[in-house]
């Protein structure tokens, strides 16, 4: 199996990329290996699928954060790092006020730290990920299935840790506070600090009969599928909100959120500003000067054009309504075709006869191949 390639090398970036040179460079990529616009193109289908997996990382300041520090293996699940993006489990470190409560009142300062209550009800932790949609699927809306790993409330004992039928202890030692005070001399006097309880781990309270499931922690680690509703109009790197979808509380407190980031795929012929489609449209030199009714493509299929007689390079037609939906509000944006004139190339004798006497009517001088300056020395 082929070694993968460094992201930052993939994008074309510098490892110092800001996060608009990452997207540019992803959006390049993505454009010029689309896979509509390269069909059956193995190649370009791996660079494609290639750029999305680095820019999915890239673009989340998090899991950046964990690739620069551990490469690849940060995201591997053989390799011991619990680094798949979807922060929010924990990691075992707990509330940073349990840390600072540990100091409690160290040399006769106050009149002693307030402990925070371990079984009171806690809210769980949003989770974050991210979801790839198309541009179509941006623009007019969809439900997609995500599958988020989560941490949820032990069924079995139903977040109590215990196995069934049986009921927790109160610490005799912290009298269920999960903290205990001790007090000691120096040479400044008596010091008295405060610290977790050694015999509950400061959890205030002892399991005797732990749960199978659970192993006494009262939650388990499970992949959800869930049915994602895109709204229409969701433009990419925005984020949707689902609440209490993400970690579950602890001692009944209520879920997380569950935070989800859009990685909008780029369009083979439509680019987005704002509320607004762009996109170029080639026609003929002979259709710009005495004008035409070509058809281009829309995001609801292709619609006639009016090209007025005397068009120049460059100008651009306004759409109505053929924009992206408002996201919050009703009606969409308008789509503007910018018109590339194409000149001709590989004409044949009878073309090149018909333009020259076009060139003679409008009193412009053509010098034919091998005229002055094509004349060769004997």
């Amino acid at each position: 199996m082929a070694e993968k390639r460094d992201y930052y090398e993939v994008l074309g970036v510098r490892k110092d990329a800001s996060a608009d040179e990452i997207k540019k460079a992803y959006r390049k990529i993505t454009k010029e290996n689309h896979p509509d616009l390269h069909p059956g193109d193995k190649a370009a289908e791996e660079r494609f699928k290639e750029a999305n997996e680095a820019y999915e990382v890239l673009s989340d300041a998090d899991k950046r954060k964990k690739y620069d520090q551990f490469g690849h293996a940060a995201f591997d699940p053989n390799a011991g790092f619990d680094g798949g993006g979807f922060g929010g489990f924990g990691g075992g470190f707990g509330d940073f006020s349990d840390i600072f409560s540990s100091f409690g009142d160290i040399f006769g300062f106050g009149g002693g730290a307030q402990t925070r209550n371990p079984n009171a009800p806690r809210r769980g932790e949003s989770i974050r990920a991210q979801l790839n949609v198309s541009f179509e699927e941006a623009a007019f809306g969809c439900e997609k299935e995500l599958n988020v790993p989560r941490v949820e409330t032990c069924p079995d004992c139903n977040g109590t840790g215990c196995a069934p039928g049986t009921t927790p202890e109160v610490c005799p030692d912290c009298k269920g506070t999960g903290s205990v005070r001790t007090t000691q001399r120096t040479p400044f006097g008596m010091a008295q600090t405060s610290g977790p309880c050694s015999k509950c781990r400061g959890t205030g309270k002892i399991i005797h009969q732990p749960c199978k499931t659970c192993h006494g922690m009262g939650s388990v680690r499970r992949a959800k599928k869930r049915t994602v509703k895109v709204p229409a109009g969701i433009d990419d790197g925005q984020t949707i909100s689902i609440q209490g979808a993400g970690n579950a509380g602890a001692n009944g407190g209520p879920a997380g959120d569950l935070l989800i980031t859009m990685i909008v795929r780029p369009h083979a012929i439509f680019e987005r500003d704002g509320n607004s489609v762009l996109m170029e449209q080639n026609i003929s030199f002979s259709q710009a000067a005495l004008g035409a009714e070509v058809e281009v493509p829309t995001l609801d299929g292709k619609v006639k054009l009016t090209i007025p007689e005397g068009t120049q390079p460059g100008a651009v037609f306004r759409l109505k309504g053929k924009g992206i939906p408002y996201l919050r509000g009703s009606g969409r944006g308008d789509q503007f075709v910018s018109v590339n004139v194409v000149v001709p190339k590989g004409l044949n004798s009878r073309q090149k006869e018909a333009l020259r006497e076009y060139a003679a009517a409008m009193g412009e001088e053509v010098t034919k191949p091998g005229g002055i300056f094509g004349k060769k020395k004997k």
